[in-house]
């Protein structure tokens, strides 16, 4: 009996999504919860499970096209899908032949005889280096294949040594110089959604930057003070983006108005602090969002941090961890930017732009002094934020990073 394979609900105010890829084709044996295809939203990637154990029969959608929710894309036979995917098993279970044992397969072939299902970032990974994911030996749970498997194992072909050819074979006619060549590519959901919010923020809001510079010389201190103790306690590396988290918050409080934002012809003010962190995913910018910011520990926001960094890597990330937001924290610092001007995450009406830490001579008590500095922005949207509110803002940040003190005693 066939059974249908519905879009499954993508989250909150998400109707539809593009089909981004078929993990699976006709005639493939598939798994209970096994993914069959992966679908682009505005902000993520969602994986679409088999609802049963059987044979995939048909694709009724292809690749680029769009799918509402609740639409039906594909069909699945039940049956024998479950035995199917595990031949090995399978073959384990059949009596072995009496007259003569077949060759023992090679590793390739015992690789490949359990099909594997590769996330999308692992599936971008071996697209990206060119690598078999058969011959690869995975080292995440059940087996499966990570991204730094792939990446392991392409820097491992790379610097393995090339064989020794047999006989000298002609070589192939140099391309013509000057070559000149083009490449369309059609742009995904989520950049498509990137690009229209991002030029949205510049027609609706009235945006403007201050700027203001910060000695990291305390932070840094305390980081290597404590940064051994902390991780062996917690479990997590002590970065400053914690740092900056808490005196964001203390910005936050005592200027409401950088933490609210315009709905309709109303400003809401939010009494709490969730935080969107920018990280780079494969596919763009994302900002999953930490919650209740201003309640946490320097160790939970870390720890939160760090696992959403890490589902980005994975392309795991759901609906359910980017919607909300009160302000936004982006670190351009960790590619090298010197100053930006970042873009506001709408509804929020404000951002916090991070940069490069770099040595500079700066002015301490009549001396010039080396220190290490850092550019701050704080992008706003100045129809509800004055430009009073906002540099005042950025001062207590600056205050609290240059005198972490102030971090503790809420000063």
């Amino acid at each position: 009996m066939a059974s249908e394979v519905k879009v499954p609900a993508l989250g909150e105010s998400v109707t539809e999504a593009t089909v981004g890829e078929w993990l699976k084709k006709p005639g493939d044996a598939v798994a209970l919860d096994e993914p069959i295809a992966s679908l682009e939203t505005d902000k993520v990637a969602v994986e679409v499970p088999s609802p049963v154990a059987g044979i995939l029969s048909e694709q009724l959608v292809a690749v680029g096209d769009t799918v509402q929710v609740g639409a039906v894309i594909a069909t699945v036979e039940a049956g024998d899908g479950a035995a199917a995917a595990n031949p090995a098993a399978a073959a384990k279970a059949a009596p072995a032949p009496t007259p003569a044992a077949a060759p023992a397969p090679s590793p390739a072939e015992e690789e490949s005889s359990d099909p594997q299902t590769l996330s999308p970032a692992v599936r971008r990974a071996v697209l990206e280096y060119g690598v078999d994911p058969s011959t690869i030996k995975g080292t995440g749970k059940d087996g499966r294949l990570t991204k730094e498997d792939v990446i392991a194992a392409a820097q491992a072909k790379k610097a393995a040594p090339a064989p020794a050819a047999s006989a000298p074979s002609p070589s192939p006619a140099p391309s013509a110089s000057g070559e000149r060549r083009e490449e369309r590519v059609k742009m995904t959901r989520l950049r498509q959604t990137i690009a229209k919010r991002l030029k949205s923020a510049q027609e609706d809001a009235a945006l403007l930057t201050t700027f203001n510079d910060v000695d990291m010389t305390a932070v840094i201190a305390a980081r290597d003070a404590y940064k051994d103790l902390f991780a062996k306690k917690h479990g997590i590396k002590l970065g400053f983006m914690s740092f900056f988290a808490k005196a964001a918050t203390l910005a936050l409080k005592d200027v409401p108005a950088v933490n609210a934002q315009i709905q309709g012809d109303e400003i809401v003010y939010f009494d709490y602090v969730d935080l969107s962190v920018a990280v780079s995913a494969p596919n763009g910018l994302v900002v999953p969002v930490v919650r209740n910011v201003d309640r946490m520990s320097f160790a939970e926001i870390e720890q939160a941090i760090a696992a959403y960094g890490q589902k980005a890597k994975e392309g795991t990330l759901t609906m359910a961890d980017m919607q909300g937001g009160t302000f936004t924290i982006s670190n351009g610092g960790v590619f090298g930017s010197l100053m930006s001007t970042p873009i506001i995450n709408p509804p929020q009406s404000a951002v916090l732009g991070l940069h490069r830490i770099e040595d500079r001579p700066v002015a301490r008590n009549g001396q010039v002094v080396i220190r290490p500095m850092m550019y701050l922005a704080l992008s706003y949207d100045h129809r509800i934020i004055d430009g009073r509110e906002a540099v005042t803002a950025l001062k207590i940040i600056k205050e609290a990073i240059e005198d972490p003190m102030r971090l503790l005693i809420d000063l």
